[in-house]
């Protein structure tokens, strides 16, 4: 076979971060009684939540702001939005949410089935964006570390996707070369361009089959689609 390792994304690739984040954020949404500080729902705080995630986000991955300030920020910034300015109350969320959603095990589907088909033929490893502590959590939470022969952080080791750094940090920590590595992940920016870009074969996970433009090796819109990729 071609491939001997296998890098997966964690976030939206096995570990479905919507449908866990979204339930988090429902549970602090009724448990501090938003409603009555006038949200009118759930769905409405947690939409503004991801629009200042996202950015936040985006900020963090171009070394723009640092850890503490995207946690400072994002609780704040969406309690902003509402006329809401309550330091305490923004705190508790983010210590909360940072707390309670990484124990969470919602799976995408078909991730358990994959790994479980691939486990004895190839060496599986995460490369993940994450923070350290919070992305091992998840893992360990939702049964994923069995699968795992490293656990390759964006924290952990300086350098976030797309930087080119932190798939040559991940080849040089599991003994991989590039041409027998390949990676699969959602975000086409981030983990494709990246490992692209990085000399490896990347598989694009597009569920909602979307459009675009850029060159990939291989695209699928179902996680069992991969077994044919690695069976050629």
């Amino acid at each position: 076979m071609k491939y001997r390792h296998i890098f997966f994304d964690l976030d939206r690739t096995l570990w479905d971060m919507e449908k866990n984040a979204r339930e988090t954020l429902a549970e602090l949404f009724f448990r501090y009684e938003l409603d009555q500080k006038g949200i009118q729902s759930a769905n409405e705080f947690i939409f503004h939540y991801n629009r200042y995630n996202d950015l936040l986000w985006d900020r963090y991955r171009r070394k723009i702001i640092d850890k503490s300030t995207l946690r400072a920020l994002r609780f704040k910034q969406t309690f902003a939005h509402f006329g809401i300015h309550d330091r305490n109350l923004s705190a508790i969320f983010d210590t909360e949410y940072i707390t309670e959603a990484p124990k969470k095990r919602n799976l995408v589907p078909g991730a358990k089935e994959l790994l479980d088909a691939l486990r004895d033929d190839f060496s599986l490893h995460i490369i993940t964006n994450g923070f350290h502590e919070t992305q091992l959590h998840k893992i360990n939470h939702s049964g994923l570390e069995e699968y795992f022969n490293h656990v390759i952080t964006s924290e952990g080791c300086g350098h976030t996707k797309p930087d080119k750094k932190i798939f040559f940090h991940a080849l040089q920590m599991t003994g991989a070369k590039k041409e027998e590595a390949i990676m699969i992940g959602d975000d086409l920016a981030v983990d494709i361009v990246g490992a692209r870009e990085a000399g490896w074969d990347q598989v694009f996970f597009n569920p909602s089959r979307g459009k675009h433009s850029e060159e990939v090796t291989y695209e699928i819109a179902l996680l069992e689609e991969m077994n044919g990729i690695l069976a050629k």
